[in-house]
């Protein structure tokens, strides 16, 4: 998928990782130290919802994922 947002977010993200030489421990500290900079100044973060262990046979994928045979497929 190729639109304009996304290219403009890949640019961002490649120079900001070509800013730290792409050291991933550089890069996070330097996320980390932004988002200490923003909680100062009163910003909040919100934790990401817990994930829900996946429930298997669930009604949820039941009905997610049924199919209805075709008449070609049911003969």
């Amino acid at each position: 998928m190729n639109d304009e947002i996304m290219a403009e977010v890949r640019a961002i993200r490649e120079a900001h990782a070509a800013k730290f030489n792409f050291d991933l421990d550089a890069i996070y500290d330097d996320i980390k130290r932004s988002e200490a900079e923003h909680i100062a100044r009163g910003a909040k973060f919100i934790d990401p919802p817990p994930s829900t262990p996946g429930i298997p046979r669930s009604v949820y994928q039941r009905i997610r994922f049924f199919h209805i045979p075709t008449k070609a497929e049911s003969t």
